[in-house]
């Protein structure tokens, strides 16, 4: 059998565990050849494409942030209208079935080929933690520990210089990295896409904690965070081509708003693309691992239409359908859970 993967959408800690687990697992399994697509679906609809052997350099990648393939984006339009190009340049590679690496946006491509003939299997990437079908996505552990590694280190800054800090995370949809961050490293308040914030609530919890004599404060903003309707101007982002949000630096926002009404010395730290580089924790590398090794042996059992996920302890398969439905947001009582922490 001859296989085919690729990564799209942005980059993930883990990315090249998966790849090493569907190299060795086809090779050492089934005697089957792996071909890596590179740069996403424009690699594929380009035919950009290099063969992936179960040897050192392989081995080796396991340690490596980011992917050896390459990721990037393509316009859905452009996607659909590649779809005979796709099915001819996998037929002249003599692929038998593609395992797409990705998260929200890549899945519902690979749900798209599959409903379109093309033999699918999904793997589940991003470090928001947002997609519906798995308990957790790799990558996920790695920024929340970075954006924890961070925190740790600006409570003793924060505190030497009587100041508020606000660390903005990445979270476009969803607080997951935020609300972990948050309650991992102490944070004094934090605020996710899912629960509107009053400004005047973190104030409040701010300027207790001086009254009570803890003269500094953290404050955990996810980048996709939104005030209260009339509580504050946030002003208004512009979409980029993909439709994505772009955001006006919200954790900048907060902090101008807190030092205009208290008073107070307050700072912001945007982690940015940190959270995404680097060697994966060990954590991320078992979950991708496990993820390949399952994904491989999903294509040589005939399961397509799937997607590898975590339940529990068990790596299971579930349909791609279901893997696309929604995005997995923070729910109402893990929220207020960490709310007891706030102040």
């Amino acid at each position: 059998m001859r296989l085919a993967t690729l990564t799209s959408g942005g980059d993930c800690p883990g990315l090249n565990a998966v790849i090493r687990g569907i190299v060795r697992t086809a090779s050492s399994q089934y005697g089957s050849t792996v071909v890596g697509y590179l740069d996403g679906w424009v690699g594929l609809i380009e035919d950009r494409r290099i063969d992936l052997y179960d040897d050192a350099f392989i081995d080796s990648i396991l340690l490596r942030g980011g992917t050896i393939l390459g990721t990037g984006r393509l316009h859905p339009d452009k996607f659909k209208a590649g779809l005979d190009t796709i099915k001819r340049n996998l037929d002249d590679a003599g692929i038998d079935a593609l395992i797409a690496i990705g998260g929200e946006g890549t899945l519902k491509g690979a749900k798209w080929l599959s409903d379109n003939g093309i033999p699918v299997v999904g793997v589940p990437k991003t470090i928001d933690n947002d997609v519906a079908a798995t308990d957790y996505t790799f990558g996920f552990d790695t920024a929340v520990s970075v954006a924890t590694d961070a925190i740790d280190r600006l409570h003793t800054t924060a505190e030497s210089h009587n100041r508020i800090l606000i660390v903005e995370v990445m979270g476009r949809h969803v607080g997951w990295i935020a609300l972990h961050a948050g309650m991992a490293g102490g944070a004094h308040y934090t605020v996710i896409p899912e629960e509107p914030f009053d400004v005047a609530d973190i104030c409040k919890a701010m300027e207790r904690r001086f009254q009570m004599g803890e003269k500094y404060g953290i404050v955990v903003v996810a980048e996709g965070a939104v005030p209260k309707e009339g509580t504050m101007d946030a002003g208004l982002g512009e979409e980029d081509e993909f439709g994505h949000k772009t955001f006006n630096g919200m954790g900048q926002i907060i902090a101008d708003e807190i030092k205009s009404r208290l008073g107070y010395d307050v700072r912001t730290t945007v982690l940015g693309h940190i959270q995404r580089g680097g060697t994966p924790t060990a954590y991320d590398r078992v979950l991708a691992t496990r993820y390949g090794v399952n994904a491989a042996r999903a294509v040589h059992e005939g399961k397509f239409d799937t997607c590898v996920a975590l339940h529990g302890e068990n790596i299971e398969l579930v349909p791609l359908e279901s893997a696309v439905a929604h995005l997995k947001q923070v729910p109402e009582g893990r929220y207020r859970t960490a709310r007891t922490m706030f102040g």
